[in-house]
């Protein structure tokens, strides 16, 4: 009866052993093609806020290639709001943040990156649209995002968040295009480059005087509603991407 006790222990040992190899090479010997994959949604997601895939469209490795081939990256000095020549966009340091007080960290991302890479769609030489990466806090995660304003630099042309664990058919409705596209048009800042869009509870009155600075609530997911208001305001504010934009107004 030990004996037998014994064997059973000692299979069921081996065979946990045998499944912790097998589970450990899998995930080392895909954890390149994750990454690769990874990548590419991120790529996607910045062709669908620069306007030039469609919601719906799932281009392949090399459509996206060719479509980024359209795009210039700037890396961007987020502090002083210059572009930063000496710096690839590849080889921008994660590393190199800024840790945030409680008092300026509304979105809830403990630290900000000094240096970050915003994309722009030109035309003979003008913006007509910038695409700026955003992320902060929702209800259960942080979200990650982009953020597309027109040649105006203060109307929306686009929304999309491509990495969030929000509550799924509530908070995760940010990533839904029938949502994102209620932001298109609208104003993301005013005359003086302060932020005023919104995200509120309920449905946008048409008739009220802001309703062109607000965007319908999710039901049930105020709280990542919130999320969304609280990043989008900061990064497009002055310790966000505000003084890039500026001298973007400006000519600069």
């Amino acid at each position: 009866m030990k004996d037998s006790i014994f064997k059973t222990f000692a299979v069921a040992f081996g065979l946990c052993i045998v499944c912790s190899v097998i589970v450990s090479v899998a995930a080392v010997s895909l954890k390149p093609k994750q990454d690769e994959n990874k990548q590419l949604d991120k790529q996607i997601n910045i062709l669908r806020a620069a306007g030039l895939v469609d919601a719906k469209e799932s281009p392949n490795a090399a459509q996206v290639k060719d479509l980024f081939s359209q795009i210039e990256s700037v890396v961007v000095n987020i502090e002083t709001g210059d572009a930063v020549a000496d710096v690839d966009t590849q080889n921008v340091d994660p590393k190199n943040v800024t840790k945030l007080p409680k008092d300026q960290d509304p979105a809830g991302i403990g630290s900000r990156p000094n240096e970050a890479v915003v994309y722009l769609v030109k035309e003979n030489g003008v913006i007509q649209t910038i695409v700026l990466p955003v992320f902060g806090r929702g209800l259960w995660s942080t979200m990650y995002g982009f953020i597309a304003l027109k040649g105006d630099f203060k109307t929306v042309a686009n929304l999309t968040f491509y990495d969030q664990l929000e509550t799924a058919g509530l908070g995760g409705e940010i990533a839904n295009p029938k949502w994102t596209q209620k932001w298109i048009d609208k104003t993301a800042v005013d005359d003086s480059g302060k932020p005023v869009i919104k995200v509120i509870k309920g449905n946008v009155d048409p008739a009220s005087p802001n309703a062109n600075e607000q965007v319908d609530g999710i039901s049930g997911a105020t709280l990542t509603g919130n999320g969304v208001t609280k990043t989008v305001e900061y990064w497009l504010g002055e310790n966000g991407f505000g003084p890039y934009l500026n001298k973007l107004r400006s000519g600069n």
